[in-house]
C-alpha cells in the first residue's frame, strides 16, 4: 500500500505552531491557481473588442499599453471580473462550511434559502426606496450588502430554529430548507410585483444571477469585506474539522459544539448574503464546488477550502465569460450557465445519497 506523502512547513524552533499540507492538495491549488489566472487575462481580452492576452497584462500591471485598450480592460471588464470571482470564492466556502457542519452532501445555501431569504431582502430593498417618477433609489447602493446580509441572517434564523428537536437533524435541515427556499420564492416574486416596472425587471436579472453593471466602487467595498471573510473561515479551519466527525466525536475532542456550530454557521450565512448582494441568485456553486473539491483532495478543511475557493471562482467567472460573448450583442446572467450545469449535477447528488 502507498503511503501519503506530505510536505511540513515549520514556523521558526521555538514555536508551537506548524503547517501540514499534503503534496496532492499543493499541487491541486497550484494548477487551479494558474487555471484561475489564466481563464482571468484571457477572459479581460474576450468580447466585442478584442484585447489580446500581452495587452491585458500591461494593462494590469500597469505597463504602457494602448488608451483604449486601457479603457475597455480597466473601465468595463476588471471590475465585473473581479466581482464575479469573489462572488463565486465566497459562495462556495459557504456551501462547503453548510456542508461540513450540518453533514450533508445537499448542503448549500441557496438550496436551503438562505440565498432566498438575501434575495427577498434586496427586492424590498430595490421596491421600498425607488422613486416612482425618477425610478432612481432615493438612499445610498452601498447599503445594499448589509440589506442582503440581513435578509439572509433571518432566512437562516428561521431554517434553524424549525429544524432545531433535540439537536440539528441534517435530513430535517434540508426538508424545512426546501419549505424556506419556496417560501422566500413567492415573497421575491410578491415584492416585484409590487415594484415599480424598471426595478421589478431589475430584479429578474438581479435574482437569475449576474454581475452586469458592477464597477469600481463595488470592488472597493467587496474585496476588503470579502477578505476579512475569508481570513476568519480559515481561521476555524480546524473546527470545521472537528465538526465533521459527528457531535459526539467532537465533545471528546474537547469541541464546544454548540458555539462552534452557531459561529460556523453565522460565518457562512454572512458570506453567503455578501455574494449575493453582488453577484446575485447565482445557484449551485455552494454545492457543486465543494463537491468537485472533495473528490480532488479529500474532507480535509486545510485543503477543501482554498480548492473549493478556486473551483468556485473560475465557475462563475467562465459563466459571466461566457454570457457576454458567445451571444452579442445580448447578454446573458451568468447564472443561467451555472444552472445548466448545477441542476443535472443536483439530480446526480439526489440519485447517489437516495439511501
Amino acid at each position: 500500500m502507498k503511503t501519503k506523502r506530505w510536505l511540513i512547513i515549520r514556523r521558526g524552533k521555538a514555536e508551537r505552531v506548524s503547517l501540514l499540507f499534503e503534496k496532492r492538495s499543493v499541487w491541486m491549488i497550484t494548477i487551479f491557481s494558474l487555471l484561475l489566472i489564466v481563464t482571468f487575462l484571457l477572459a479581460a481580452g474576450a468580447g466585442e473588442v478584442y484585447v489580446n492576452p500581452i495587452e491585458v497584462g500591461r494593462v494590469i500591471f500597469g505597463m504602457d499599453a494602448n488608451a483604449f485598450s486601457k479603457l475597455v480592460v480597466e473601465s468595463f471588464r476588471l471590475p465585473r471580473m473581479i466581482v464575479a470571482v469573489l462572488v463565486g470564492t465566497l459562495l462556495a466556502i459557504s456551501g462547503s462550511i453548510l456542508q461540513g457542519v450540518v453533514r450533508n452532501p445537499l448542503a448549500s445555501p441557496d438550496l436551503l434559502g438562505i440565498t432566498g431569504g438575501a434575495s427577498v431582502a434586496v427586492v424590498m430593498f430595490l421596491g421600498m426606496f425607488s422613486s416612482p417618477k425618477t425610478n432612481a433609489l432615493i438612499v445610498s447602493i452601498h447599503w445594499l450588502p448589509l440589506i442582503a446580509i440581513c435578509g439572509a441572517l433571518v432566512a437562516a434564523f428561521i431554517l434553524y430554529s424549525l429544524a432545531w428537536k433535540n439537536g440539528l437533524s441534517p435530513v430535517r435541515l434540508v426538508l424545512m430548507g426546501i419549505g424556506v427556499w419556496a417560501l422566500t420564492k413567492a415573497l421575491t416574486t410578491l415584492f416585484m410585483v409590487k415594484s415599480v416596472i424598471y426595478r421589478a425587471s431589475q430584479a429578474n436579472v438581479w435574482i437569475t444571477g449576474s454581475v452586469y453593471g458592477t464597477n469600481w466602487d463595488h470592488v472597493s467595498v467587496l474585496v476588503p469585506v470579502a477578505l476579512l471573510l475569508i481570513l476568519c473561515i480559515f481561521l476555524s479551519v480546524r473546527q470545521l474539522n472537528v465538526q465533521a466527525f459527528g457531535e459526539e466525536i467532537a465533545v471528546g475532542l474537547g469541541g464546544q459544539v454548540s458555539k462552534q456550530r452557531l459561529w460556523l454557521l453565522t460565518l457562512s450565512t454572512v458570506t453567503a448574503g455578501v455574494a449575493v448582494a453582488y453577484g446575485g441568485g447565482i445557484s449551485f456553486v455552494g454545492l457543486m464546488a465543494p463537491h468537485i473539491a472533495r473528490r480532488l483532495v479529500g474532507s480535509n478543511y486545510g485543503a477543501l477550502l482554498p480548492i473549493s475557493a478556486l473551483i468556485g471562482g473560475f465557475l462563475v467567472l467562465l459563466a459571466d465569460t461566457i454570457g457576454r460573448t458567445f451571444f452579442l450583442p445580448l447578454e446573458v446572467p451568468a447564472g443561467v450557465f451555472i444552472s445548466i450545469l448545477g441542476a443535472p449535477y443536483f439530480i446526480y447528488l439526489l440519485i447517489r445519497e437516495r439511501g
